[in-house]
């Protein structure tokens, strides 16, 4: 998508601000007749804001999908299905974000995939641990449990997080310009550190590089790309690079900076940035109990920053080889919450 970098005028939809530095609920979404027009509101919305609601959009798996493609290339499924695996829907494109077993039940939170699953209740950005990141992320609600048994998405305002750090601090991240490991093997030994007790996130598998501090291309605004997948800062001591992510992660974690999203209505769809914002699954009373079913398509990211200082890869083969490579490291389990 292009650049919002001016205040956007909106004519088409309706935005209702609900968190005081980013985040807005949209009404008045023509789903069945999206105008150009419209579409581009849509997006000046989330340069802005960061992080979009719709409610109520009637959207099924079909049009879900349909609609992220007219937004970009999206990230598929395919280089997971190896060793005879078949996706869980109808389109490659989807991608799990519920609690359903293989049976069709309520899954175990003491099962193995859960345990896969406990490192997106950790605040991250999605995709950061691939070679190409992700831009927009679209999740969906098909099934949700009684309303009041917990289950919302939280998300982190990462670019007022960075105007609000110290001059001096800002000058001096500036300076260093630092590289960040991210991997998703450092996620889930975080999430479920006992489960994982013999993974170590340094040996084996993939690890992918991006600039700590970067422009948003969208909006102009500096921000801080950093996720619970970031492992280490190239060049520090070990010591000294997991204080500065702590630092930077609590930093931007605050509650000061945080949106907590309720889902309320089958077919409620969110849209976040993850070049600007960070999300994390946040638990509840539903977890063993009541089903939630939530599928998320994700667009591949098209800025200059889109590939970090990774290999630009255009091979599929070679992709699917990567991955393979990261599932031997950490036995990749299908499954994202959010």
């Amino acid at each position: 998508m292009g650049s919002y970098t001016e205040e956007p005028q909106f004519k088409t939809i309706t935005v209702k601000e609900v968190h005081p530095t980013f985040a807005a609920e949209i009404e008045g979404v023509d789903w069945k007749n999206l105008s150009e027009e419209q579409f581009n509101e849509i997006f000046a919305a989330l340069a802005k804001y960061g992080v979009v609601m719709f409610r109520n959009t009637g959207l099924d798996d079909a049009s879900h999908v349909e609609f992220s493609r007219r937004i970009g290339d999206l990230d598929t499924m395919r280089r997971y299905m190896t060793n005879g695996r078949t996706p869980r829907y109808e389109f490659y494109e989807l991608f799990d974000a519920g609690n359903i077993d293989d049976q069709g039940g309520v899954l175990d939170p003491n099962s193995p995939r859960a345990h896969y699953g406990k490192g997106n209740q950790l605040f991250h950005v999605d995709s950061s641990f691939n070679p190409r990141r992700a831009s927009y992320s679209l999740l969906r609600a098909v099934e949700l449990p009684p309303l009041g048994n917990g289950g919302n998405t939280d998300f982190a305002d990462s670019r007022t997080a960075w105007d609000d750090l110290d001059p001096e601090f800002q000058n001096e991240l500036l300076k260093q310009d630092y590289v960040v490991n991210h991997s998703i093997a450092q996620s889930r030994k975080q999430g479920s550190p006992e489960f994982f007790k013999d993974l170590d996130p340094t040996n084996g598998g993939q690890m992918s590089r991006h600039k700590l501090i970067q422009k948003h291309e969208a909006s102009g605004r500096m921000n801080i790309y950093i996720a619970a997948h970031s492992h280490s800062i190239e060049g520090l001591p070990k010591e000294q690079s997991d204080a500065l992510l702590k630092k930077l992660l609590d930093h931007v974690t605050q509650s000061k900076y945080v949106y907590s999203s309720e889902w309320r209505n089958v077919s409620d769809m969110v849209i976040w940035d993850n070049r600007c914002t960070l999300h994390r699954a946040n638990g509840g009373a539903y977890e063993g109990k009541f089903r939630r079913d939530l599928r998320r398509t994700t667009v591949h990211d098209t800025s200059p920053t889109a590939w970090g200082l990774n290999k630009v890869i255009t091979n599929t083969e070679e992709w699917v080889v990567n991955h393979n490579a990261t599932a031997a490291a950490g036995n990749t389990q299908v499954s994202v919450k959010a």
